[in-house]
């Protein structure tokens, strides 16, 4: 299984919205076929390795990271084709909870005489594939949320420049993580003041389609004019009110941008209803990289699934701009508290991921 999560990982910047998977068939304790899942519309995981290993896959044992499907899609069901191949065991990390599949893969094969195992391998899959099985729960995109600070928790400087903070390893590996979402977003403050491109750059593997750029404008503040709005780059889509004055919105489309509209909320949008939009334009990983409003409000919102903290190796002072906007809790006991999933050195500073313990909570219920 180890192996076939491995064989996911590479395959996960082609496959969206459908999920990375990888599958490998064993026979007598050695490897006979091996596959990933390919872009959309091409073989699934599990079709690739049962190819690779031919003939041999009769009376073997298949192992897949996710649940095999067991409806007609893009492609045929795999179900079928694992039946079809004489299969005699498949071994599964983590049930599907599509609603197409949710349990039915599983239960097919065991009617057609095949011996199910599920739950090996299950925690390492189940982070691995959190934003494909966030988004079938939820239908609201996976919210990774970046911010970079200096070591005394500051985004920018009393002037608001902010440009670096951290060094040229920590912004690429930034980029990585933007090559592994769907979707890149921002605020208007941050749009208004960076001009970003919010473009991935020099990353491998390189990624099949650019990241969505989108911005979360509930008032029409952000100009059509700049890199974001030069389509050439990327796609961009604008999440926005019905404050916003139509000019915007018309400008906003003329530049060849997408326009969805939401309802507000104290402060801009609501938040919730941006992600399930994204959700359904089939982004599975938004990464957020806000200013502090944004990044504030969603973590007030509950809806950070997780947080990246790039700290850089410098000090701006009381007078720099925090990380997170919003009110402060009363007491220590009222703090949001956060569970660290890792911590990586990337030149003279750290990276740091989280998970908000409240999702840790669920995670840990399913």
């Amino acid at each position: 299984m180890a192996q076939a999560a491995q064989l996911a990982v590479r395959a996960r910047r082609r496959t969206p919205p459908n999920p990375w998977v990888g599958a490998v068939v064993v026979v007598d304790g050695a490897i006979a076929g091996r596959g990933a899942t390919e872009p959309p519309g091409q073989r699934h995981a599990e079709i690739v390795a049962l190819h690779d290993a031919g003939d041999a896959a009769r009376g073997a044992t298949l192992y897949t990271t996710l649940e095999p499907c067991s409806h007609q899609g893009r492609t045929g069901p795999c179900v079928d084709a694992i039946l079809d191949a004489g299969i005699a065991r498949v071994v599964v990390a983590v049930e599907d909870p599509d609603l197409q599949v949710a349990g039915a893969g599983i239960a097919r094969l065991r009617a057609g005489g095949v011996t199910v195992d599920v739950g090996v391998g299950e925690a390492a899959v189940r982070d691995q594939l959190a934003p494909y099985l966030h988004h079938r729960r939820t239908g609201r995109a996976f919210c990774l949320a970046k911010t970079a600070l200096s070591v005394d928790g500051r985004t920018a400087a009393a002037d608001g420049s902010s440009q670096w903070i951290t060094g040229s390893a920590a912004r690429a590996d930034a980029h990585g993580l933007r090559a592994d979402s769907q979707a890149v977003v921002v605020g208007a403050g941050t749009a208004l003041t960076d001009r970003p491109s919010l473009t991935v750059r020099d990353v491998d593997p390189p990624v099949e389609h650019a990241p969505l750029r989108v911005v979360l404008d509930a008032r029409g503040r952000v100009p059509a004019s700049g890199p974001l709005f030069d389509t050439d780059l990327a796609p961009t889509l604008v999440i926005t009110t019905d404050g916003a004055p139509a000019a915007a919105v018309d400008d906003w489309r003329a530049a060849g941008a997408k326009v969805e509209t939401v309802p507000s909320a104290p402060g801009g949008v609501d938040l919730s209803h941006a992600l399930a939009v994204l959700g359904g334009h089939g982004v599975l990983q938004a990464m957020v990289e806000g200013g502090p409003t944004v990044n504030g409000a969603l973590l007030a919102a509950g809806l950070v699934d997780r947080l990246v903290v790039y700290v850089g190796a410098a000090l701006l002072g009381a007078e720099g701009a925090p990380a997170f906007a919003g009110p402060s809790p009363a007491t220590i006991a009222h703090a949001t508290r956060l569970s660290l999933r890792g911590a990586t050195t990337l030149g003279d500073d750290v990276r740091l991921d989280y998970v908000p313990v409240a999702v840790r909570a669920h995670e840990d219920d399913v």
